[in-house]
């Protein structure tokens, strides 16, 4: 059973304020933040504005914090004196969601811990708690804010806690079937980590059975990978609206499917969000870096990187073949005296842009006219 009021993946710390434009199409209005963390976890959505009568209710809202580790979770409610202790399994997962009933503790943050954290999560979810899923650079953030010191596991529970109840209240449902299949799609981002690695390896080895060796491994890989893409496509379109999705973004020159897997699992909120949100979320959006008199360079940073590195992978070739219209793009920004890289970091953002607004539309992609 999911739990009421959490978002699917947003970046933590992104906080945004839904709007209606007059087309009836969301927009909004967006504060970026630098996560980086990987791209399974459930982030949340935030507001950018105050509240009102939202806001109080959340304030009163009991809030309770937990410190992730392999073994142990150290839980603390805030503005109280509880504290507890449990095992990080099953029969402690019980225990916690009793006690936290018994706190009357209806909303939790967890810090990221490697994915120690992803059972009792999923377990909490599922008994109807809200669960915040923070980022380290976050916690650690709101530490310093509070000259916080000291550090222990009992101190960090308190201090996720405080930072949990400071938090604006998630707004949209996270989709369990794509945390499932956002493993399976590490899975495949890790085989092909493993691939690349070999092919550089490849190029410092001379002796012939070494190298025989080294080139199976890489063909067993790439079958893999092939047999991996498949599984997940199959998995993805066995769900209606999630195969409406796909195609819509299949439908665009230069993304394949290996690109609209990752599109669609790491970013649930495509289709939902702005062109400018969307950017910024994907890491892709450039920042001013602007003081008094200093007018900075412009640059990209934070953001979900699995899903960045996966759109500057099909924006190369787009770019350079499939896409007239980034074709187009990548020409005039050379011709204007951009980069390569910086040319190749629109055209990226331009893909995910396209992507967006097919699946808002709900229109596949049309060729203009020359």
């Amino acid at each position: 059973m999911a739990c009421r009021g959490h978002n699917p993946r947003q970046a933590a710390g992104d906080r945004i304020e839904p709007t209606q434009s007059s087309l009836r199409l969301p927009r909004s209005v967006i504060v970026v933040s630098t996560f980086t963390g990987p791209g399974w976890l459930p982030e949340q959505l935030g507001s950018l504005h105050k509240a009102g009568s939202t806001k109080m209710t959340q304030t009163n809202m009991t809030t309770a914090g937990i410190d992730t580790s392999k073994a142990k979770l150290d839980v603390a409610v805030h503005g109280r004196t509880e504290r507890w202790q449990v095992a990080n399994g099953l029969p402690g997962w019980r225990a916690l969601a009793a006690n936290l009933v018994k706190a009357g503790a209806i909303r939790v943050g967890i810090e990221a811990t490697g994915g120690y954290e992803r059972g009792v999560v999923d377990y909490l979810r599922a008994a109807g708690f809200i669960v915040l899923v923070l980022q380290p650079s976050q916690v650690k953030a709101f530490g310093r804010i509070r000259l916080r010191r000291a550090k222990n596991d009992a101190l960090d529970a308190e201090l996720i806690a405080a930072c949990t109840a400071a938090l604006d209240q998630p707004k949209i449902l996270p989709d369990p079937r794509l945390t499932e299949l956002a493993g399976y799609l590490t899975f495949l981002e890790q085989t092909e980590e493993d691939i690349a690695r070999l092919k550089t390896r490849l190029e410092h080895i001379d002796e012939p059975e070494l190298r025989r060796i080294a080139n199976s491994d890489i063909t067993r890989l790439k079958t893999r990978r092939t047999a991996q893409i498949r599984n997940i496509a199959k998995r993805l379109r066995a769900h209606g609206d999630l195969d409406r999705r796909f195609d819509l973004v299949l439908s665009i020159p230069g993304i394949g499917e290996r690109t609209a897997l990752a599109l669609l699992i790491r970013m649930p909120e495509l289709g939902q969000v702005s062109r400018e949100e969307a950017a910024a979320l994907a890491g892709l959006a450039p920042f001013d870096n602007d003081s008094g008199q200093h007018k900075g360079q412009r640059r990209i940073a934070g953001g979900r990187g699995r899903l960045r590195r996966s759109l500057f992978a099909a924006a190369l070739p787009a770019a350079y073949r499939w896409n007239k219209a980034l074709i187009a793009l990548y020409a005039r920004l050379k011709a204007r005296g951009k980069a390569h890289n910086a040319a190749l970091i629109a055209c990226a953002r331009k893909l995910l842009i396209y992507a967006n607004t097919v699946v808002q539309r709900g229109t596949p992609w049309t060729e203009k006219a020359a």
